[in-house]
């Protein structure tokens, strides 16, 4: 950066309409999202429109300042973690443009939620495809910036199979449209000096250049979502994309800029594709006595054509059991059982999601696959267990102590043939460095979730979690596998692409990186020169707290700074559309004024990121203020955040 942080500030107020923050108490609120890193951002800033984002381009160009995009900030690896200015689209740029249900596609803004897009199309009988966990917060530009999936990958694959156009801003400043160009359209864009020009003319040499490597070396996977989109450069008769994790179509650099975190471009527009929604759904609940055993199941599940196949373990329904509010939704499930496998089935009609549950299930009892199955065509009764299925993450981040089930390595995805052996070594690997798991996910497509237990608190299990990172990579690579399935690559494992993908494809990385962000300010650190794993960390070695003699008994928690740590960043209190939490942030779409930000906020001050003083300061008072202590976060929080016992005491 070449600019006082206060000049920079200045400089933003002067170009956009929207917010520029620059206090310490905004990047502290910012320096984190759902994943265990932190680092404290140069600034925030606002857009109110598209001519607010390519205002910022210009102004980060000019000074070659970093900027990072930033949505729900639930990403998992970190990506939204970073040295930069931060633009949040969130609190405004959450609109529908435009919608085609004839051509079947809607034209939107990053900060458009997928819960509210999804609710905006269900009238006009559509949806988006992916539908990840996070829906109730997630933006759809973060979608696009990790190339999110979900549960129903198998079906309707990832956002790269969504996008059709985006409109970005460049790290020169300047503005671009990339969507779908014949080969005469090619010609034209390849020729002149703009930024826009030599992207269309490199990029197609590079998908020239390195096409035998990148058949060779990239993963054969749906879900591979690590690195860049080099795959999508290739030539593949007539079409462009090798058609590994996407399918083949039309030269089309938004399929590159799917998944790349925003450090090649910043996304200020997208045209996605939508789905008609399926007219019936049903489920079948299959039970089994061990993990391995459901995994090994999946082959044999994948014969009936599911829309889904979704895993949890014994760790996650122990979990669920034990909270009030999901265990009344937990009296279909068998107690005996140590996984179970949610397989839904789409249909037209009742009676044809109900024959394809009794021909599965049939089968299943003949093969003496698991030991109990449940169909389900209620509605309500669905939505329930999608719920508990959607709150996994949140589950097992509710195991109360320091020792918690962190992402890091929990996102990898291998050929479905290959699962059961690819299970059994990474239960290797934990139990020899006693870090035992929660395991979750997509069985559908090979892609599981597997969360250690780790106490960063302690230097030696942050080491733990170096030697864990580099043997699971090991793994991956030895099964053909990708290191993210769909969570990207961020700072848990940008580090591991090299590996991953060899030497060659790894410079071709970096080529990519270097033509459309020469001056390396678009997200620095992620997808390549990413920063070790075990830096920068939430929770470290270091970490330490002031103790505090409360008013209020925190036994049960472990102290007023446990309770505040409860707060792992997950964002659920930033939902808007059903239940309570968090009031305050309904009114204001103000990161300050969730559960979430004031969580933060109370954190830095015990452990010293702000001075302790800050406990009592009128700023800190503002944070709180409009909490109403309703006690919605003590009830909806997967992990009980109770803010408004946490705000008895600070009165």
């Amino acid at each position: 950066m070449k600019q006082d942080p206060t000049d920079l500030a200045d400089q933003f107020r002067k170009e956009i309409e929207g917010e520029v923050r620059f206090d310490k108490y905004s990047k502290i609120l910012y320096s984190t999202d759902a994943s265990v890193w932190q680092i404290e951002p140069i600034g925030v800033v606002i857009p109110r429109h598209k001519q607010d984002v390519a205002a910022i381009g210009r102004v980060a160009a000019r000074h070659k300042v970093p900027i990072l995009p930033r949505g729900g900030a639930t990403s998992l690896s970190g990506q939204t973690v970073g040295n930069a200015v931060h633009i949040d689209f969130a609190k405004y740029m959450h609109s529908v443009i435009e919608l085609n249900t004839e051509e079947q596609w809607v034209r939107v803004q990053p900060g458009v939620i997928q819960d509210h897009l999804n609710d905006y199309l269900r009238p006009h009988g559509f949806g988006l495809g992916p539908d990840t966990s996070s829906s109730s917060r997630a933006t759809l530009g973060g979608m696009v910036g990790n190339n999110s999936a979900g549960s129903h990958s198998i079906v309707h694959g990832k956002m790269i199979d969504h996008v059709m156009e985006v409109k970005t801003v460049l790290s020169d400043g300047s503005e671009a449209v990339f969507g779908p160009v014949n080969e005469g359209g090619l010609d034209s864009l390849r020729r002149g000096d703009s930024l826009e020009n030599r992207l269309y003319r490199e990029a197609l040499g590079i998908g020239e250049i390195y096409r035998d490597e990148i058949l060779a070396r990239f993963p054969k996977l749906i879900r591979r979502v690590s690195g860049y989109n080099l795959d999508e450069l290739v030539r593949n008769n007539g079409h462009y994309g090798a058609g590994y994790s996407s399918r083949p179509g039309p030269f089309n650099l938004a399929r590159l800029l799917v998944g790349s975190e925003g450090t090649l471009a910043v996304i200020s527009e997208a045209k996605i594709r939508i789905v008609p929604l399926p007219k019936r759904k049903a489920l079948l609940l299959v039970h089994f006595r061990s993990l391995l055993e459901a995994v090994e199941s999946v082959e044999e599940i994948l014969r009936f054509e599911p829309a889904a196949a979704e895993l949890m373990d014994d760790f996650n329904l122990k979990q669920a059991f034990a909270k009030p509010e999901f265990a009344e939704q937990m009296g279909y499930v068998d107690r005996a059982a140590n996984a179970l496998m949610v397989v839904e089935f789409y249909g037209v009609t009742e009676p044809e999601v109900a024959s394809k549950l009794d021909r599965l299930k049939v089968h299943l009892e003949k093969k003496r696959i698991g030991f109990s199955y449940l169909p389900v065509v209620d509605p309500v009764q669905q939505a329930n267990i999608w719920n508990t299925r959607k709150m996994a993450l949140g589950l097992l981040m509710s195991v109360s102590g320091d020792k918690k089930p962190i992402a890091f390595v929990e996102d990898p995805a291998v050929p479905i043939a290959k699962m059961p052996a690819f299970l059994r070594g990474f239960q290797e690997i934990l139990e020899t460095h006693d870090a035992h798991g929660g395991y979750y996910g997509h069985a559908s497509v090979g892609c599981l979730h597997v969360r250690p237990m780790i106490n960063l608190k302690k230097a030696s299990e942050v080491e733990k979690m170096g030697s864990i990172l580099d043997e699971v990579s090991a793994l991956v690579g030895e099964y053909g596998g990708s290191m993210s399935g769909e969570h990207g690559d961020g700072i848990a494992r940008g580090k591991y692409n090299k590996h991953l993908f060899g030497a060659e494809i790894y410079g071709a990385f970096k080529r990519v990186k270097a033509l459309f962000d020469p001056e390396n300010i678009m997200n620095p650190g992620k997808v390549v020169d990413a920063p070790e794993p075990t830096e920068s960390l939430r929770w470290g070695a270091d970490y330490q707290t002031i103790q505090i003699d409360t008013k209020l008994n925190f036994e049960r928690e472990g102290g007023l700074a446990r309770a505040i740590e409860n707060c792992n960043g997950m964002g659920v209190c930033r939902k808007r559309d059903v239940g309570t939490m968090c009031p305050s942030y309904h009114a204001t779409l103000d990161e300050e004024h969730s559960t979430r930000g004031r969580a933060n906020a109370l954190r830095a001050a015990l452990s010293g990121r702000l001075p302790a003083a800050e406990l009592t300061s009128k700023r800190m008072y503002d944070v709180l203020d409009l909490c109403l202590e309703c006690k919605g976060c003590k009830r909806e929080c997967p992990t009980n955040v109770d803010m408004a016992k946490i705000k008895y005491e600070f009165l």
